[in-house]
């Protein structure tokens, strides 16, 4: 699904800085790309998996910022993702261990088409498109992300949630028999486990990701598909999923079992509410020296505020 309607903060391509590193993705088909990308992607049939490099590789941007792109290396060195360990530089090192043959999603709850679906089944590789977007971790550091994926209602919809669903449900890859190097530690309850309200699963910002910088998603980053949130903190956009699960109530997620006063349900970035162990009212760009000041809702208000009013938005973290 495109999104044509302007928004106040979408600009042209040509405006984002970076552009050498940005504008290669539009070469990449052209140097051999197919091949290259192909290491990445998941056990998708040959023409399938051809299909989607191509179309990750030229997807459209539709969502552009007056801001600096992190680089791929950045975005695929500094990472948080547990299940690899919990050091930033772990998910990139210990990224072999996450093996993506014959991925498939498992949908159940209140939904009219609950099953299990391959990929391919759940996304539209015509479909695909470039958002950037900004990035920010609840431990006040932040990037931007050119993602290539589509819409999560677009999803959704195919699985037709009934009138009693009113939250969606994520978990991500866990065996219990053959646990990732990450999850052999008890620093969470695996597996990872993050939900959204219905009407937040829906807006058209929200996203499941399958690629970034024209390229399929690599493992370190939450290979092959995963969700973006961009108004809240990074640890909501859940890697690697494999169950979608549709309730009438608010699902468990992991962070806020672990610590409730840490890290709420919501989680939308509001820099007026600090967190217990540190400020919320600046953050680090990944690769700038000095902080900077973060936005409400990570930029977005004018997008989702709405979803809130009536909110005490003191209280939602």
């Amino acid at each position: 699904m495109l999104i044509k309607t302007k928004k106040s903060w979408e600009l042209s391509e040509n405006e984002v800085t970076n552009e050498d590193l940005f504008n290669k993705r539009r070469q990449f088909m052209k140097m051999g790309g197919v091949a290259a990308m192909s290491s990445y992607l998941p056990a998708l049939s040959w023409a399938a998996a051809d299909h989607l490099a191509n179309q990750i590789a030229l997807a459209p941007t539709t969502r552009t910022l007056d801001e600096k792109l992190n680089s791929f290396e950045e975005i695929t060195n500094y990472n948080n993702f547990y299940e690899l360990g919990t050091g930033k530089g772990d998910p990139v090192k210990n990224a072999d261990e996450l093996n993506t043959d014959d991925w498939s999603i498992e949908v159940t709850g209140e939904c009219d088409n609950p099953g299990t679906y391959a990929l391919e089944d759940l996304i539209n590789f015509n479909d695909l498109e470039e958002r950037i977007y900004r990035m920010r971790c609840v431990e006040a550091w932040s990037m931007v992300i050119p993602w290539t994926g589509v819409s999560l209602s677009t999803i959704l919809d195919k699985m037709n949630p009934n009138s009693d669903a009113k939250y969606v449900g994520f978990e991500t890859i866990y065996d219990r028999s053959n646990p990732l190097s990450g999850q052999r530690s008890r620093v969470l309850d695996w597996p990872y486990r993050e939900g959204l309200r219905l009407d937040e699963a829906m807006h058209p910002l929200t996203m499941m990701a399958v690629g970034i910088y024209g390229k399929p998603m690599p493992n370190q980053n939450g290979a092959p598909l995963r969700l973006v949130v961009p108004w809240k903190y990074g640890f909501k956009s859940i890697k690697s999923i494999t169950k979608i699960n549709f309730s009438k109530t608010q699902p468990q997620t992991s962070w806020n079992m672990a610590g409730p006063r840490e890290y709420g349900f919501f989680s939308n970035v509001n820099p007026e509410v600090n967190h217990p162990r540190w400020s919320q009212g600046s953050e680090r760009r990944i690769g700038e020296l000095f902080r900077r000041d973060t936005l409400m809702f990570n930029g977005y208000g004018a997008e989702v505020a709405s979803m809130y009013d009536g909110m005490d938005m003191s209280t939602n973290y």
